[in-house]
């Protein structure tokens, strides 16, 4: 008789045992919201490549993630009468809030099932806290401008400056092109110096070290053969400012205070960089070391030859840069925009701005 009871016991803890898991294909509601929130979208206008993106943006919520887990065991039936028994199917989602990490869940067979396990991701985690952006680990700037006002830039983080002078350029929020999230900062300017405008961010930049940058930028129309800039860091040693930009369908450096380019514009100089394509993001880095009077940039995550200062200078590359022994740079501010020295117009679209104190990568999401 004790050992019909034992045999019932088991029996029974047989069957809870095999019911215990979620039913197959399990579907979970909804993503939670990642840090500020994050809403996927097709990549807009051609631009930033095919394929959903995901957005930095606050208050917005992910599509449902559907995580199946289906035992191979095909059991019947059980307790409480849901057929397709699962292998204990959970779908674990995990959005965790940290710039630029995914969650990831998984989906494991229940105890005593011959059930395969099924593993589930869920990139879910976009930029958290005061700044939103991409690839953003230890950065003291770093934004995917998702928290502005209608077709206004976050005040608190950024202003719209044009020195000396101005003319037509604007800077506006735009909600049709993005690298990522919903937005990009759009600047369109005519050519002329005047008509320069500029996005200036608020926050102070390191005093020591060097400083690691990285933005993504689309542009209209290609750089010619006239001297462009839309990128520019204040060096406080010389009142002066450390430029990017573009000449002879470059990209290229210029440092104001002595007008030297970094290649130097001859065909091998030339040679040794790069030229962006319109209508397309490319994601641009750059290392300004001020102590070790050195710089260097990369494309889409490759050095490029041309744009680096270090070691021993080479004939029509760096060896015009190097000729001012004592440059040694201090930065103060950065400001992304357009300014022309000569008639060339462009419209330009920036996106996951960040500046550190370690190299960031071109990491979208």
């Amino acid at each position: 008789m004790r050992s019909l009871q034992w045999f019932g016991v088991l029996v029974l803890t047989w069957g809870v045992s095999a019911c215990s898991g979620a039913p197959g294909g399990v579907e979970a509601a909804a993503w939670p919201a990642a840090g500020a929130g994050g809403a996927v979208r097709p990549a807009a206008d051609g631009g930033g490549g095919a394929g959903p993106t995901r957005a930095a943006g606050a208050g917005s919520t992910a599509p449902a993630a559907s995580v199946a887990g289906r035992s191979a065991a095909g059991a019947s039936a059980s307790a409480a009468g849901a057929s397709g028994v699962s292998g204990g199917a959970a779908a674990g989602v995990s959005g965790q809030a940290a710039s630029g990490q995914g969650g990831t869940g998984g989906v494991t067979s229940a105890a005593g099932a011959a059930g395969v396990s099924e593993a589930g991701s869920a990139g879910a985690a976009a930029g958290a806290g005061a700044q939103s952006g991409t690839g953003c680990a230890g950065a003291v700037v770093c934004d995917g401008f998702e928290s502005g006002a209608g077709a206004a830039l976050d005040a608190a983080r950024w202003q719209t400056v044009s020195p000396n002078c101005s003319g037509d350029g604007q800077v506006t929020l735009d909600a049709q092109v993005a690298h990522s999230g919903a937005f990009s900062a759009r600047v369109q300017a005519s050519g002329g110096y005047c008509n320069h405008v500029f996005l200036q961010a608020k926050a102070s930049l390191p005093a020591e070290g060097p400083l690691y940058g990285r933005f993504f930028v689309r542009v209209s129309t290609a750089l010619n053969a006239e001297h462009v800039t839309f990128m520019t860091l204040r060096d406080e040693q010389e009142g002066k400012d450390l430029r990017m930009g573009g000449q002879s369908e470059i990209l290229m450096w210029n440092r104001e205070s002595d007008d030297a380019t970094l290649p130097e514009l001859s065909p091998t100089g030339i040679a040794a960089s790069v030229k962006l394509t319109p209508l397309s993001w490319t994601c641009i880095e750059f290392m300004v070391d001020g102590a070790q009077r050195s710089l260097s940039t990369w494309v889409d995550g490759v050095a490029v030859p041309g744009l680096q200062i270090e070691g021993e200078p080479t004939p029509d590359v760096d060896a015009q840069w190097k000729r001012k022994a004592d440059w040694a740079p201090r930065l103060s501010d950065v400001k992304w925009g357009w300014e022309s020295y000569g008639g060339s117009a462009n419209t330009l679209w920036f996106d996951d701005v960040a500046l550190s104190t370690q190299r960031l990568g071109c990491k979208s999401d």
